[in-house]
């Protein structure tokens, strides 16, 4: 079992920027690849980037490609999302997600463990 806690999200207005922190608890951190999603009001949940477990891998959803980077950091059991240039399509509900393996792909079906997700609100 492993347990997700994400944290830093909040109101910012738009071209701001916010670091989300997604700390890991329960497994050896580094046996799992990680990624972020998110879920805007009314829409269905939708992948934004993922990392595979040494954080020498990306992927991002075309949208966000250089706004957003996923790190991750094995000795703190953490994965990070840095959102720059933030825009009102941006808010959301964003949620980690684990996955036992090398690398995961970009469907929620993908993954087996997932946060309870942190409020990015971005005003115009």
């Amino acid at each position: 079992q492993v347990r997700l806690v994400e944290s830093g999200g909040g109101l910012v207005q738009a071209g701001g920027s916010l670091r989300l922190s997604c700390a890991a608890a329960g497994r050896t951190f580094s046996n799992y690849a990680m990624a972020w999603f998110r879920q805007a009001p009314g829409k269905e949940r939708e992948f934004v980037a993922r990392i595979n477990r040494s954080g020498g891998t990306t992927y991002y959803e075309d949208s966000v490609k250089g706004r957003f980077t996923i790190s991750r950091d094995n000795a703190k059991n953490t994965v990070y999302l840095q959102i720059d240039s933030l825009k009102p399509d941006d808010t959301a509900v964003y949620y980690c997600a684990a996955r036992w393996g090398p690398l995961g792909g970009s469907s929620d079906s993908d993954y087996n463990y997932w946060g309870q997700g942190t409020q990015v609100t971005v005003s115009s």
